[in-house]
């Protein structure tokens, strides 16, 4: 006699996640016919083209992918708004919902474009030399863009704090990395973090790009935040706790979108204010938690210590010069958003603890 414990969904919600499905799959096939039609195209023009490089066929794709993924995003996050757990966006104002998708649609786009031109990169090194066919290119392009219709698709469709949690990092760790490779200084490192946005080329724009894109992504953070802590109540969180915690992030968004703004070779105090914003925000949320999130188990305080207790010893290492200041940027940086991780983890726990007890409908099947 086997019991399942695990909550079944309900009625309601079967059709609706089969229907999404269906949609990404139409997504997909929608987006993998126009993708054979660019390769077919590219295929008969001009079939001498590498696979990767400057002026490549990877790079032609990775630019039909960002435009697939900027269509079926901005259409999947408009179509998902009525979906059941999503309806909450439709009180949102018509600004905060447009900041809201902007947000989403350009790390999708920015997403698709690094990660087409990284699948390019691989096989380039697979099959250095080969020239694309005509039968080839035309298959290349529409399984590239067939695959980012449908995930992109997935990603906007079923959007919740977390899965945006873990774009966020994806997002700011794939531009970052992106940046340092294709910086004209290979020594960047030796002067700071900031350094890699000072270059009039691709690598900066990337770099700068990628921090005002994520501060824009960090201000929808705090909308879904606030959301899902109203869920909570007072009896977990203190009164103030989700206009106080969302506006941090608000504040927390703009600064690191002030950092990209003002790139510090041209507006060195803005860039600074904003570099020291975003780090006091932070520690005024690590600092605050104790208060204004009493719910929240034992081991999130004892994991936001730890966040703490990593700055400051990062910045004593700092101080008496056992590292730079580029690790030290870095390492603080890591630390901002591995917190942001970690706090919405603990958070959806939190939350479905609250949502079992309130309505405990665990069903079993004997």
């Amino acid at each position: 006699m086997a019991h399942l414990t695990e909550p079944v969904p309900s009625p309601h919600e079967l059709p609706v996640f089969a229907r999404v499905e269906g949609q990404a799959v139409y997504a997909a096939y929608s987006a993998g016919v126009l993708g054979a039609v660019f390769g077919l195209i590219i295929g008969l023009t001009n079939a001498s083209l590498p696979l990767s490089g400057n002026s490549s066929f990877g790079t032609l794709i990775a630019l039909f992918a960002g435009g697939a993924a900027a269509v079926v995003s901005a259409t999947g996050y408009w179509r998902s708004r009525t979906a059941p757990g999503q309806e909450w966006r439709l009180a949102l104002s018509p600004v905060r919902f447009g900041v809201n998708a902007v947000s989403v649609v350009i790390v999708h786009i920015v997403l698709a474009v690094l990660a087409t031109l990284v699948l390019f990169v691989v096989l380039g090194r697979a099959f250095i030399g080969l020239p694309v066919q005509p039968f080839w290119s035309t298959v290349l392009s529409a399984v590239v863009l067939g695959l980012v219709a449908y995930l992109v698709f997935l990603s906007v469709a079923r959007m919740t704090t977390q899965r945006m949690s873990s774009l966020l990092m994806v997002f700011i760790v794939l531009g970052s990395l992106t940046a340092m490779v294709t910086t004209p200084d290979p020594r960047w490192w030796l002067v700071h973090f900031s350094h890699l946005g000072t270059f009039d080329d691709i690598s900066s724009v990337v770099f700068n790009g990628t921090l005002i894109a994520g501060g824009l992504l960090v201000t929808t953070f705090a909308v879904y935040l606030a959301n899902d802590m109203r869920a909570l109540g007072d009896a977990f969180l203190h009164p103030r706790a989700v206009p106080v915690v969302s506006t941090m992030f608000v504040i927390m968004g703009v600064m690191l979108a002030g950092v990209g703004v003002f790139p510090v070779d041209d507006h060195l105090l803005l860039h600074n204010l904003s570099a020291m914003g975003l780090a006091v925000v932070y520690i005024g949320l690590l600092a605050a938690g104790p208060r204004v999130l009493r719910g929240m188990p034992r081991a999130y305080f004892l994991a936001s210590w730890g966040f703490l207790a990593s700055v400051v010893v990062s910045l004593v290492l700092f101080i008496v010069g056992y590292f730079g200041l580029t690790a030290f940027e870095i390492i603080v940086f890591a630390l901002i958003f591995g917190w942001i991780a970690v706090f919405i983890r603990f958070l959806g726990v939190t939350a479905s603890g609250v949502g079992e007890t309130k309505s405990p409908s665990p069903r079993s099947v004997q």
